[in-house]
């Protein structure tokens, strides 16, 4: 039975009404939900804010949560400079690195010879490693790889 945190939100705020400590709400979530039910620290959060008036049981927004930005913001980059590193991107999207490198593996990117490309084969790449392998395979039909290292005279 998957309860949501909005549901634990609003039996926390009934207990407080119910004049229950932070450790008596906890204790009778675990004993109805078991594992499902919300930590103690949690509990205890929650408590000390109705006690300071604030019964909204929703999340409240954070000052400087994470900035987001558009594939195309990312593409225009590459497009103007595809030999930017990670660092030069992140910092003119005033992103994390690791956003940045998310968000390129994303789009099939990947660095090559200092720059940013597609990280797809083109048919003539998938033609010639067809071609490299079926020589290969004739190669190893005819002489195998094996008779060559063994072969010593």
């Amino acid at each position: 039975m998957e309860r949501s945190k909005l549901h634990f939100r609003h039996s926390l705020l009934l207990l407080f009404d119910l004049k229950k400590s932070a450790v008596e709400a906890h204790q009778t979530l675990l004993e109805t939900y078991g594992d499902a039910a919300p930590s103690y620290p949690n509990c205890r959060f929650w408590f000390q804010r109705f006690k300071s008036g604030d019964f909204d049981v929703n999340d409240k927004e954070r000052p400087g949560g994470p900035k987001k930005f558009e594939d195309n913001e990312l593409q225009d980059l590459l497009d103007e400079n595809p030999a930017q590193t990670l660092k030069e991107l992140a910092g003119s999207l005033a992103v994390d690195e690791s956003t940045v490198s998310r968000r390129l593996h994303a789009m099939g990117k990947i660095q090559k010879e200092g720059k940013w490309l597609p990280h797809e084969l083109t048919e003539n790449a998938i033609s010639n490693r067809f071609n490299i392998a079926v020589s290969l395979l004739a190669r190893q039909k005819i002489k195998s790889f094996l008779w060559r290292i063994c072969d010593w005279r």
